[in-house]
């Protein structure tokens, strides 16, 4: 961020301890953007690693963004971030994250093959019903079934034994069901989680739309359980974080804080109006040479900077080549961490470490 005032209503980059903030956002909640999931006690959210907080940390956030950033936690509505790649969108999650001390981010990256139900829960019901015909086939009295009876009775053996009681029913689906990065976010914690969707604009057409009624609610189903919850109204469940099981009550998880969702797009499509209004939308420009050198500084040093920052240096070189094609802010990284490694590091020699390491990623001679 840059040397001026701190906004007294900023909760991300905001004065005072992280736990203090988030106080103060949870106090501040918009009626209509008020939800109640019973919190889930039980369940611990991981430590952010240090690769993690260090990537978080070295973020540099100007005062117009950290503004959109905190209109969007304040509001409780995504965040829908785009520019050219390379340029720190997915990194502003992690920045978040770090910042207000919120765990691990909860990545998911869309493809043109994601669907909804991708991002929310994965059931393997494939894997559940082999081991269910395993349990049943080698009880005592019991003959192995050959391969064409076994077909013809999956479906109906796989919908009885989701009404029955005990290991094979209702209480042992769970082993079975994963939530998603999604599903995950919307896990009832105390404290928001952030959830970074990467690059929505290559999925499908339908993938926007799909996403309103869950990001609206708050919660979601899984049929799965819901069918079954007579039998069992709470089951324990895996999710992305790796490390715990998430209590699901009735079929359902419904946050309890928001999650502050982070979407990034390359600009590849427009989205559907409806989805527009109700994100914020902020726009990230290519940092200008007072903002390389600021990234620079917080990564490698300021000595190191300075000498990149000097006229005729690796910067100039970079945003020469920038102006007649797209790079991204890690080539220059990667050039000035190659000097301080003693390559190149002539004068005579610029040419060919721009050649090494700033291939530009659009324009007439891109590759």
């Amino acid at each position: 961020m840059t040397g001026g005032a701190v906004n007294d209503w900023w909760i991300y980059k905001g004065e005072g301890p992280a736990a203090e903030r988030l106080d103060r956002l949870a106090a501040h909640r918009p009626d209509w953007r008020v939800f109640d999931g019973e919190i889930d006690e039980d369940y611990a959210v991981p430590a952010l690693s240090g690769a993690d907080e260090e990537r978080g940390a070295g973020y540099i956030a100007d005062a117009p963004e950290i503004d959109l950033v905190n209109t969007a936690l304040l509001l409780r509505r995504p965040l829908l971030v785009t520019g050219v790649p390379g340029v720190g969108k997915s990194t502003l999650a992690h920045s978040i994250a770090e910042n207000l001390g919120l765990g691990p981010v909860l990545r998911w990256t869309v493809t043109s093959r994601t669907t909804l139900r991708d991002g929310l829960y994965r059931y393997d019901a494939l894997r559940r019903l082999e081991d269910a015909n395993l349990r049943r086939l080698e009880g005592p009295g019991r003959r192995r079934l050959d391969g064409s009876r076994l077909r013809r009775l999956e479906g109906a053996r796989l919908r009885r034994i989701e009404r029955e009681p005990g290991e094979e029913g209702a209480s042992g689906i769970g082993r079975y069901l994963q939530l998603g990065p999604l599903g995950t976010a919307f896990v009832p914690t105390a404290r928001p989680r952030v959830l970074l969707i990467d690059e929505i604009d290559k999925g499908d057409i339908d993938l926007p739309g799909d996403l309103l009624t869950v990001l609206d609610e708050g919660s979601f189903d899984i049929p799965e359980l819901v069918r079954m919850s007579d039998a069992s109204p709470q089951v324990s469940v895996g999710t992305d974080d790796q490390s715990g099981l998430a209590r699901v009550t009735n079929g359902r998880v419904r946050c309890h804080a928001f999650p502050i969702v982070v979407l990034t797009s390359n600009g590849e499509r427009e989205f559907p109006p409806a989805f527009l209004r109700r994100c914020i939308r902020l726009n990230l420009p290519l940092p200008n040479e007072d903002k390389l050198h600021r990234i620079l500084v917080r990564r490698i040093g300021r000595d190191a900077a300075d000498a990149a920052r000097a006229e005729g240096g690796v910067i100039d070189t970079f945003l020469k080549r920038r102006s007649t094609g797209e790079l991204a802010t890690d080539q220059l990284l990667n050039a000035v961490q190659l000097r301080l490694a003693g390559a190149w590091t002539a004068p005579e020699d610029l040419d060919r470490l721009a050649e090494a390491t700033m291939h530009r990623l659009s324009g007439p001679d891109a590759q």
